[in-house]
């Protein structure tokens, strides 16, 4: 498996950050089954993903503990983590696992404007 590449911090200051690692079946389900529409989605828009691995974490994010599962879904504003999602359970509770996290981190992101 290769580690996918990921852009620096999104415009809006929120992010959703995939720790991984090779070999991660989990993590290769998640690319297959969600990768290609997160980024399309009110989510992915709010919340640009952000993928690093878990043995090389950038020193600009402020995470309340270091992960241990792969994959771990980490949302961040600025930088700094609000909640996370541990493991990888399927698309469909994913979905729902991630609204859950949006909400706590900001209840009107789904309305907010992109890029602003």
């Amino acid at each position: 498996m290769t580690l996918h590449a990921s852009p620096a911090p999104a415009q809006t200051g929120w992010e959703l950050v995939m720790v991984e690692q090779r070999g991660c079946v989990y993590c290769i389900r998640w690319h297959a089954d969600v990768g290609p529409e997160y980024p399309i989605t009110p989510e992915g828009r709010f919340a640009p993903l952000r993928v690093v691995d878990l043995r090389a974490l950038p020193d600009d994010l402020e995470l309340t503990r270091r992960p241990v599962f792969t994959p771990t879904f980490i949302l961040t504003r600025d930088g700094q983590e609000i909640s996370r999602i541990e493991g990888y359970p399927g698309e469909d509770f994913f979905w729902g696992l991630l609204g859950r996290l949006l909400s706590q981190g900001n209840a009107d992101w789904a309305s907010d404007p992109v890029g602003g």
